[in-house]
């Protein structure tokens, strides 16, 4: 799957084939006062967050699945939600950088930090990128050395602290 190069460990059988489907993105919002008209905003109501995207991702889709890891110190699995934006110019043969969004719980986070739960191959943990009451936000480790289209843009849009972990109305 092409999450894995994102650096998250994904199912073994999600190999050849993309294990998400696509999902319909949620309506992109109007720019507010404080956004510069040149953005639209990506509203995730189950997770409580908003992300700021360059109006050349109009048409962008979201494609969810999951982030899974190891806790030494309580010796099972864990897993959480892997929220992706994906370019509206990504296709099967032409596939570019998606934006993956970890969702993890404080306790998960914590673990982390106590290097306790481990996720993907890296030496490195995932990044925290934003907070809300509920969740972290992290980007997986390595989710830019896949070498895909679009590694650029994807650096230059998260350089820009995309991520709100709450979402005011417009």
């Amino acid at each position: 799957m092409l999450l894995t190069a994102a650096g998250c460990s994904t199912h073994p059988a999600q190999t050849s084939q993309p294990a998400a489907t696509p999902q319909p993105a949620s309506t992109p919002q109007p720019a507010t006062t404080q956004q510069a008209s040149s953005t639209l905003e990506y509203k995730n109501q189950q997770y409580g967050f908003c992300f700021s995207l360059p109006v050349s991702w109009k048409g962008y889709s979201i494609v969810t699945d999951q982030w899974d890891g190891y806790n030494n110190k309580m010796g099972q699995d864990e897993h959480g939600p892997l929220v992706s934006i994906r370019h509206p110019l990504w296709t099967k043969e032409n596939p570019r950088l998606d934006i993956p969004i970890m969702v993890l719980t404080r306790a998960q986070w914590d673990s982390i930090q106590k290097e306790d739960l481990h996720i993907g191959g890296a030496p490195i943990p995932p990044s925290g990128i934003g907070e809300n009451e509920k969740y972290e936000f992290a980007l997986p480790a390595r989710y830019n050395f896949s070498g895909l289209d679009g590694v650029e843009e994807v650096d230059k849009i998260m350089r820009s602290n995309p991520l709100r972990g709450s979402c005011k109305s417009t």
